[in-house]
């Protein structure tokens, strides 16, 4: 078995590619090897695609129909769709690349684990911050994930907890690959205790022991919701999801509560919850540095633009 991915690792992972039974993958790493006949599909015989769904929400689509139509014909292969959540377009793909497709669904009571406590917290704007620093010094969480909506309030959310005493990391989408793959290792051997992510960290990943989600922002769609909060009481055990209902999200409750068919516990926190943070307090991510010769630069690219001038105004001549 090998498993290939983008970021990092490109040479390694291509010449690791001889004599694998299984190969597991994102599609672009995927299609560069395969386009560059390291490995074929002519005697492919089971392909599963998990997070289905997804993959046509991060544009992933066309990738995963080109290698469809590499393979063998669906009759002469097991495919196999998984997700969370069957939407419409998912069961279209089913019906273009597969052999009399059968749906095959696991019937719960409730659409969230039952295992997760569910709770929100009516909060303004301005007092958002205060109160996920008062959650934390009141929970002492062992292993928390904060979900955010993007990537600025990422930003925001982690130069207020490391400035007050609460070491943490940023999982967002334009992390490395190599940084990420640690960070997730720091995470789960338990060296640090607080992730704020965006949604590339609701799905797809098996973290055990994470004892609370806290929806910093709520999402948008009932689906993400049920992502993120599956993060926490995985395998059986049991986790807190909180979300911070605030005045700019607080729209996108009812549309959670109708997908997850329940209501989710409202109240207005106590006045203990809510910490006094100095607006001070915020830390900044460390800038990259600046090219040391910033003043030969400058001259280098004043004397281009000279140049470049002329050029346009002599062509301009031509054309005339």
């Amino acid at each position: 078995m090998r498993v290939v991915y983008g970021g990092s690792g490109y040479e390694q992972q291509r010449d690791s590619l001889k004599d694998v039974d299984i190969l597991i993958g994102t599609p672009g790493r995927l299609i560069d090897y395969f386009k560059q006949h390291i490995y074929n599909l002519r005697a492919l015989q089971v392909v599963i695609i998990d997070e289905a769904d997804r993959m046509f929400d991060l544009g992933f689509i066309t990738d995963i129909r080109y290698l469809l139509r590499h393979m063998p014909p669906p009759e002469k292969r097991l495919g196999m769709l998984f997700s969370a959540t069957l939407s419409f377009r998912v069961s279209e793909l089913a019906y273009e690349h597969m052999n009399d497709p059968q749906v095959i669904k696991i019937e719960t009571d409730t659409v969230t684990g039952e295992n997760v406590t569910q709770r929100g917290y009516m909060i303004s704007n301005d007092e958002k911050i205060a109160l996920l620093i008062g959650l934390m010094h009141h929970h002492e969480p062992s292993r928390t994930i904060i979900f955010v909506n993007t990537k600025r309030t990422a930003d925001e959310v982690w130069g207020f907890l490391e400035g007050n005493g609460f070491s943490c990391a940023i999982l967002s989408g334009d992390v490395p690959q190599r940084k990420r793959i640690a960070l997730l290792e720091k995470f789960q051997g338990g060296e640090l205790k607080i992730l704020v992510a965006t949604d590339v960290a609701a799905r797809g990943l098996h973290i055990p022991d994470v004892t609370h989600v806290i929806n910093y922002d709520l999402p948008q769609d009932g689906e993400d919701y049920v992502h993120r909060i599956g993060r926490t009481a995985r395998a059986g055990s049991s986790g807190d999801a909180i979300s911070l209902v605030c005045e700019t999200h607080a729209m996108s409750l009812p549309d959670i509560e109708s997908y997850i068919k329940s209501r989710i516990p409202l109240e207005m926190p106590e006045a203990s919850l809510i910490a006094e943070v100095d607006p001070r307090s915020r830390k900044r991510p460390p800038r990259r540095p600046r090219p040391a010769n910033r003043q030969q630069r400058g001259s280098r690219n004043s004397r281009k633009g000279g140049g470049g001038g002329n050029r346009g105004q002599n062509r301009g001549g031509r054309h005339r």
